[in-house]
């Protein structure tokens, strides 16, 4: 098996959970995120190396380098869903398992937000749940990963 350890990559202001609508996105701190999922996995016997940046690149180039670090990924692109085609290409270059998270259910937002350029490269989708989803697809990309469940 390849590295037991797992990128976890948030995207643009997700620095500002717990601040930023917490209508929206609760009150909980992208540093709660960072260890309900570090915790999750390490529960399974994975580490996580957490990354959240507002620039793409510092995103791809974590993407990247992931490609010899990780076994899989778990990412919240947050605006850049919608937007980023090559993020979506970085994630399908790598060929790592990714499961892709959403706080909100953006199913039910505006429509711009309806469309996802990394769902068809992710192999779980976890949307809308709050914070917890993050828990929920780090403990179902570990599955993929482990040979439990289908991608």
């Amino acid at each position: 098996m390849t590295a037991r350890r797992l990128l976890l990559v948030n995207g643009p202001n997700l620095n500002l959970l717990g601040i930023r609508e917490p209508e929206v996105y609760g009150r909980e701190t992208l540093a709660d995120v960072e260890r309900m999922t570090t915790a999750a996995a390490a529960q399974r016997g994975f580490a996580v190396t957490a990354v959240q940046s507002n620039h793409e690149g510092v995103l791809l180039d974590a993407i990247h380098q992931a490609r010899t670090t990780c076994a899989g990924i778990v990412i919240n692109p947050g605006g850049l869903t919608h937007t980023s085609v090559v993020l979506r290409d970085a994630l399908a270059a790598v060929a790592l398992p990714v499961a892709e998270v959403h706080i909100s259910n953006v199913y039910e937002r505006e429509e711009f937000r309806h469309h996802s350029y990394v769902a068809d490269v992710a192999a779980v989708h976890v949307i809308g749940e709050g914070v917890a989803g993050y828990v929920r697809a780090t403990g179902l990309l570990i599955d993929i990963i482990a040979g439990v469940a289908d991608g």
